[in-house]
């Protein structure tokens, strides 16, 4: 079927002692102590992520890659806690089996939630489907986040889940001091590292006046969201590695940060340049309308501040990509390629910055 989640064998660099995970789970999810067959998913370039195929059900596997790791990065308690706390809401996200701490289990913290099946389609362009549905899943795709920052984060348990405060001068610290971990080697070049340094000025000084707090997910993309293989319907919100107490507009211009990218250009992930109305998608303004109408929220201003972070953030984690494939220890085939986007992410957020 299309669009469905490309499988394969464990890779080398990720097996573990699947006998030992058997063990552990007998007894604590239905059908492991019959047998469990493992594949992974490829795709992601964070935390591995594998099939549990059992006589059962279907499960999958989230745990933190090998090696040596950047510091508060790959928080798989974090994704497994918040899911567990959106179970009742109607944010749509799998149901929670379990969380290991235990690292001695399988080399490392996992947890393992329940499989939800559906299409997933990696590019905003949404290639495959049809102009009516891509505006339907672009319009339940507004409807999600909106969903999402309405939620009552203190009611569902997630008062502990971050500090409410000033959320972009943690998030700019936090990320400068992540990409100057993993910035020797720079990739893409000098250009993209001085765009960089050019953000790390000016990002703390533009910061605009306005202290909503919400939960935000931290990576809000079609490539994160289960649709439904008959309907454009978002069956599951997935990879809350990233989420953390924030300000919804730092997940809004982060799902628009395609709209700034090129369309049809090797494997970057853009709009830009495609003739959105034939495709069904909408513009820009008309998804950020669409967003604010249903979170109650009103038309932003400093936009080009949002999207600027949005874009060094992203070019951050993305360096840390390319340092972990350089290492070896990436969680997918194609991470080298993925990180050497960054230097591009850099270049435009600083000239967005400068526009802005």
């Amino acid at each position: 079927m299309l669009n469905q989640p490309v499988l394969c064998p464990v890779l080398p660099e990720h097996r573990f002692d699947e006998k030992a995970l058997q063990g552990y789970l007998k007894n604590k999810l239905p059908g492991a102590e019959q047998s469990i067959q493992i594949q992974q998913f490829q795709g992601g370039q964070s935390n591995p992520t594998f099939l549990l195929e059992t006589p059962a059900g279907c499960y999958v596997l989230r745990k933190k890659p090998p090696g040596k790791l950047l510091p508060s990065a790959h928080k798989i308690e974090r994704e497994f806690q918040v899911m567990d706390a959106l179970q009742a809401t109607p944010v749509p996200v799998p149901k929670t089996r379990l969380l290991c701490e235990d690292a001695e289990v399988i080399g490392t913290p996992f947890y393992i939630m329940d499989h939800v099946p559906g299409r997933v389609v990696e590019k905003p362009d949404l290639p495959g489907l049809q102009p009516d549905e891509r505006q339907s899943v672009y319009q339940a795709m507004a409807t999600t986040l909106a969903n999402l920052h309405r939620v009552d984060w203190q009611a569902v348990g997630l008062e502990n889940f971050g500090k409410p405060e000033n959320y972009y001068t943690r998030q700019i610290n936090r990320w400068t001091q992540q990409y100057l971990a993993s910035c020797d080697p720079p990739a893409g070049g000098e250009a993209g590292a001085r765009a960089m340094r050019e953000l790390i000025d000016w990002l703390p000084v533009n910061i605009p006046d306005d202290d909503r707090v919400t939960l935000a997910h931290g990576d809000y993309r079609v490539g994160n969201l289960i649709l439904d293989t008959t309907e454009p319907r978002i069956n599951a919100l997935l990879d809350w590695e990233l989420s953390t107490l924030g300000h919804p507009l730092a997940d809004l211009a982060y799902c628009c940060i395609p709209y700034h990218l090129p369309w049809n250009q090797g494997g970057i992930k853009g709009l830009l340049g495609l003739d959105l109305q034939a495709a069904g998608i909408p513009s820009e303004e008309a998804f950020i309308t669409s967003y604010c109408e249903q979170a109650g929220l009103p038309a932003p201003t400093s936009w080009n501040f949002y999207l600027a972070f949005a874009l060094f953030r992203l070019a951050a984690i993305l360096q840390g990509v390319y340092a972990r494939a350089l290492q070896g220890n990436a969680s997918s085939a194609n991470a080298l390629d993925v990180g050497g986007r960054a230097a591009l992410l850099a270049e435009t957020a600083w000239k967005l910055a400068r526009q802005g």
